[in-house]
């Protein structure tokens, strides 16, 4: 049985607070998820903003390969005629064959929101959607609050969704707007509602939830289960307050646990791939610890359970992850065993064995420097630094001598002032640079002295800088831990540097960075290093 997935990350994912989608963003994410095989994508409220015309204008010119876009709108205003409210014109110009149009099913908000009788929210309701069936648009009707108003007035919830039935709709939705009703509701409500309004099992039935209780997921699970075949959701669960039903967990939970068809297998592959790339879009973190398509979703830490998934995945992981394009990671920390280690050193192309006494040795070194604040999982060019370092795959590229740092803030532009000596090949170098801050300014002055050796380090940068006091007990003299992030336009990677001096911390961070890019990423030092 086919489930029908309904993206809405367009719209009512892009209520989230702080996330904004410019109509290329828009347009790039429509595109993908018309990649991944989603039928159908949600593009926004043509006529509430000029942003949302745009993007129905453009991809009338340019129009996607499969999926159906769906233009989303109100019924009528109180009092008024569909065929003369401005926005249902607004949804006409869009140019989409179909169209979803909520209506009010809480009598509350009927009387309290709309202002106006019961009687006259239905008659919105029929008038919205025969006009633009009228006009050639086939309808979704999303019955909004449908739970809290059936819940409420049960006679007069399911009035309004006879009028929409009546009227034409193709597709019935139950939202759970607010996001209050538990599982077990939905499946009594859903249930009971279909076999009032549909006993010969004729029409369509969607569901909407919304993440309030955590349980957004389970709730559109459990309307399966009650006989609705199409789930509406967001990528990555965006969304109002507390967000959407998360797609990403949504669809490899009907496919992969309960056997419904939703995504082409060669599609369900990519699904972690599209989740990332959204995140990227948005520019919103993706989420390390989400279920199925996170970076945590199949990493294994303590010593026993990585021993036991390089015998049999199935002992800690439910799914295959490449099933849905992600991986499985094995992360080092203070619980790693010899396993965590030899695993890691698989990955990282080196040759380790459980009885080469070098592997104790690493393992004894990673848990020394994470008793004084170091975390590797985390930091893994870092780890992998060190491995190289005792195996004797490492060159010694540059000594530090010394650097200071000055800080003015005596202008509202505050500049920093770094001066560094180096040696290199026996030569010492001594270099200058500013920065917008001392990290910045360390940084820039490092990179000025190594340029003239090492060309090839144009090519990385430090993309995030990231602190943490680990005793904040110890006031100033806190144990302080910096993460560093670098590229070189193809790869990232982060190292960490510990101390009580937060430039010192920084210092080790940004230069094992460079180290890094110069030994293991860079085509130029390959002959160096063993590389992956």
């Amino acid at each position: 049985m086919t489930i029908q997935i309904y993206d809405t990350t367009l719209r009512d994912g892009a209520q989230r607070e702080g996330m904004t989608l410019a109509v290329e963003d828009k347009l790039k994410i429509a595109r993908q998820l018309d990649k991944l095989g989603v039928p159908w994508i949600e593009g926004g409220w043509p006529g509430a903003n000029p942003k949302d015309g745009e993007f129905f204008r453009r991809l009338q010119l340019e129009p996607l390969t499969q999926a159906e876009v769906v233009a989303f709108c109100s019924t009528r205003r109180p009092g008024g005629l569909a065929a003369e409210d401005r926005m249902l014109a607004a949804i006409i110009a869009a140019g989409t064959k179909w169209v979803t149009i909520f209506g009010k099913s809480w009598d509350l908000h009927v009387t309290e929101g709309l202002k106006t009788d019961l009687a006259e929210n239905l008659e919105m309701i029929r008038d919205s959607i025969e006009y633009l069936i009228s006009q050639g648009k086939r309808v979704i009707y999303d019955a909004e609050h449908w739970f809290d108003g059936y819940l409420a007035n049960p006679e007069y919830a399911l009035k309004t969704l006879q009028t929409a039935i009546d009227a034409g709709a193709d597709w019935l939705v139950f939202c759970d707007t607010n996001g209050g009703t538990l599982p077990q509701d939905i499946t009594k409500i859903v249930d009971r509602v279909i076999q009032t309004v549909d006993p010969q099992r004729e029409l369509q039935f969607g569901i909407h939830t919304h993440n309030d209780c955590e349980l957004a997921v389970a709730n559109a699970l459990a309307a399966v289960s009650s006989g609705v075949t199409m789930v509406q959701g967001t990528i990555n669960g965006y969304g109002e307050r507390c967000g959407n039903a998360n797609l990403c967990a949504i669809i490899p939970n009907l496919q992969l646990k309960l056997g419904y068809s939703c995504l082409h297998e060669a599609d369900l592959i990519r699904l972690t791939q599209v989740s990332r790339y959204v995140s990227e879009v948005v520019n919103i973190a993706p989420n390390d610890y989400a279920a199925f398509v996170g970076r945590c979703a199949f990493s294994h830490k303590g010593g026993i359970h990585v021993s036991a998934v390089e015998r049999n995945p199935l002992t800690y992981e439910h799914i295959d992850p490449l099933l849905v394009g992600n991986e499985r990671r094995i992360a080092i920390s203070e619980q790693s065993g010899l396993s965590n280690v030899l695993i890691k050193a698989s990955e990282m192309g080196l040759t380790l064995t459980k009885a080469d006494p070098r592997t104790r040795q690493i393992l004894a070194k990673l848990k020394e420097l994470e008793y004084q604040g170091y975390q590797f999982e985390g930091a893994e060019a870092s780890f992998e630094l060190l491995m190289r370092e005792i195996l004797g795959q490492t060159s010694t590229l540059f000594t530090i001598q010394g650097f200071q740092v000055h800080c003015s803030i005596a202008t509202q532009q505050h500049h920093s002032l770094a001066t560094i000596k180096i040696a290199v090949d026996g030569q010492d170098i001594l270099e200058v640079a500013e920065g917008n801050g001392p990290v910045a300014a360390l940084d820039a002055a490092l990179r000025k002295a190594l340029s003239r050796f090492y060309p090839e380090l144009a090519k990385c940068h430090l993309t995030d800088y990231k602190v943490r006091i680990i005793d904040g007990e110890a006031g100033t003299a806190a144990i302080t831990r910096v993460l560093v992030e670098s590229s070189n336009g193809h790869h990232r990677w982060t190292t960490i540097g510990v101390s009580e001096n937060i430039l010192e911390a920084s210092y080790q961070a940004v230069a094992q960075g460079i180290e890094y890019g110069l030994l293991v990423r860079s085509p130029q030092m390959c002959s160096l290093v063993d590389v992956k």
